[in-house]
């Protein structure tokens, strides 16, 4: 069905990310661009920051093409040094805070960046200077540590900013900036690989965050959006730049803590939150303190869950409209949205339509075109595509065929209307005895018992069906309940096969970024099961 909102077609709205930043302190440098729990930028002195590193980076000689490394907390600086890496020529690599040695010798070196930027922590933060020196005793990339003093392979933040280029030479660099030009290099592990490193060219994120805030989320200068989503995660910086494109307001904790959550909600005016996951959005709504917080003011939530689920948090806040996705890094974070005036049921049931521009199939394992209400592979292509994976030319060619279309790995199912609704990924499918069974299935159902908060099914190894259901489980607070009395709410209910035959606890999740690291999980119990010799499951009663 085609209707006439998508027969009109929107100016194209593409530029870089310096110049979005140019245009929005122009015209409002006075207006509050962001705010984290100790700073706060207009646009006129973040652009002015922007400029402050843009001649910074040059002053150490980074060119064209060159990839700059910021492990810094979500701060105005982390903002302002990414899009100054890209104002240079250069390909910005947001790091992830978490990772350790291991994981960040493999970014740095894989990227191949000629410099990081770092900052001293605050009280309680990590202290990434220290874990920098245990990952590369001898050095490996010239680090800048802004705002704290320099030392044996560590250029101070003054010494940084004194050796800034003249302005105009930062001026030109900035003017011969592309807009197809790679902006980011953001690294992504899903739950099932290695990590693996997606560009984003300036036209895909500016693009995306245009349709954001003005086609799928109409947002307005009065507006304040809130997200807790890390600034090394690409929603994140898909939802900083909607509001720079919006010339709304950027609200972000630094660091999730459910328990100071609600004040700052409240304090801030917040009118959008993004909370994107329900690992993020559940503690908040559950806080013993929730209906004491008036937060009428604000009109729009983002999650993404199972409809139970989605139906049940919308409860919660019922002035606000509530409001789904499917996201991934390949398309820039946003790949559909529920539009604002979608019926309920379509909000809670579905990821709404692709994003303005973007194409959408779903196939059977042929290629072939599958009918509405047919579940099969997600592909994409448009102008929020990714443009590869950086130093793999064969994973690039591998996910990519001949007429542009991504394959995503991804289950889908597209209603008659268009909208897309995520069912699993490929490789999150269990093969039980013969019997395919899609993870999200029974964590679904498992969501139906009143004391499950989060759950992540994965395969357990077994000697019978080759691999059965195992439910990683997180009981909401006050809740308790047996592994039995889980299995017991499956029996009779699912398919035998879909049943868990192991359910463990979990109170701290395995993570990335912001998803469950699956791969994690089936390690924990496939190691379990060995240490105590279990090669077949224990059966479960039809």
């Amino acid at each position: 069905m085609t209707s006439s909102r998508d027969l009109e077609v929107a100016p194209v709205a593409a530029t870089t990310l310096g110049d979005l930043v140019r245009r929005r302190a122009r015209a409002h440098p006075d207006r509050e661009a962001l705010v984290f729990p100790s700073e706060r930028a207009t646009y006129g002195a973040f652009a002015a920051r922007v400029r402050e590193f843009t001649r910074g980076l040059l002053g150490l000689g980074v060119q064209p093409g060159d990839r700059v490394g910021i492990l810094l907390p979500a701060s105005v600086d982390l903002l302002a040094m990414l899009v100054a890496a890209t104002e240079t020529g250069a390909i910005a690599v947001p790091v992830n805070a978490r990772f350790k040695p291991v994981e960040l010798a493999g970014v740095v070196t894989h990227s191949g960046m000629c410099v990081l930027v770092t900052a001293p922590p605050q009280a309680g933060e990590p202290d990434f200077v220290a874990v920098l020196r245990r990952t590369f005793p001898d050095g490996a990339c010239r680090i800048v540590h802004l705002g704290g003093p320099g030392g044996p392979g560590l250029l101070s933040g003054a010494e940084f900013l004194a050796g800034c280029v003249d302005p105009a030479e930062a001026a030109r660099a900035a003017a011969s900036v592309r807009v197809r030009d790679p902006a980011l290099l953001v690294y992504t592990s899903g739950t099932t690989a290695a990590p693996k490193g997606a560009l984003l060219s300036h036209e895909a994120l500016t693009r995306l965050a245009d349709g954001i805030a003005h086609e799928r989320m109409p947002l307005t200068a009065e507006d304040r959006v809130w997200t807790a989503i890390p600034l090394f995660h690409g929603g994140g910086i898909t939802f900083a730049l909607t509001c720079l494109t919006a010339g709304a307001t950027f609200v972000h904790p630094r660091f999730f803590d459910p328990a100071t959550t609600l004040d700052l909600l409240v304090r801030e005016r917040v009118t959008i939150a993004l909370a994107a996951f329900e690992t993020i959005w559940l503690p908040v709504l559950d806080r013993p303190d929730f209906a004491e917080h008036d937060l009428r003011r604000i009109r729009v939530v983002m999650v993404v869950g199972v409809p139970e689920r989605l139906r049940a948090m919308a409860a919660r806040l019922p002035r606000a409209v509530h409001v789904s996705c499917v996201a991934m890094t390949e398309s820039a974070a946003f790949l559909t949205l529920n539009r604002l005036d979608d019926p309920p049921d379509k909000r809670a049931e579905t990821g709404g339509h692709p994003m303005p521009g973007m194409r959408c199939r779903v196939v059977d394992p042929t290629g072939a075109d599958v009918p509405p209400g047919v579940a099969g592979e997600l592909l994409f292509r448009g102008p929020n595509t990714f443009d590869g994976y950086f130093r793999d030319p064969d994973l690039t060619a591998q996910v990519f065929d001949d007429a542009g279309w991504f394959h995503t790995g991804d289950v889908v199912v597209a209603d008659p209307d268009g909208r897309l609704t995520f069912v699993s990924r490929l490789k999150d499918m269990l093969k039980v005895g013969g019997e395919n069974v899609a993870a999200a299935e029974v964590e679904g159902h498992l969501l139906t018992h009143p004391a499950v908060a989060i759950v992540a099914v994965v395969a357990a190894p077994d000697a019978r069906y080759v691999e059965v259901p195992a439910a990683f489980v997180q009981l909401k607070p006050g809740h308790e309940v047996s592994e039995q009395d889980l299995i017991d709410h499956c029996v009779g209910r699912i398919a035998s096969y879909r049943v868990p035959r192991y359910v463990r606890w979990v109170e701290e999740w395995p993570m990335s970024g912001t998803k469950i690291k699956k791969a994690v999980l089936r390690q924990w119990i496939a190691d379990e099961l060995a240490a105590a010799g279990i090669t077949e499951a224990p059966k479960v009663r039809s």
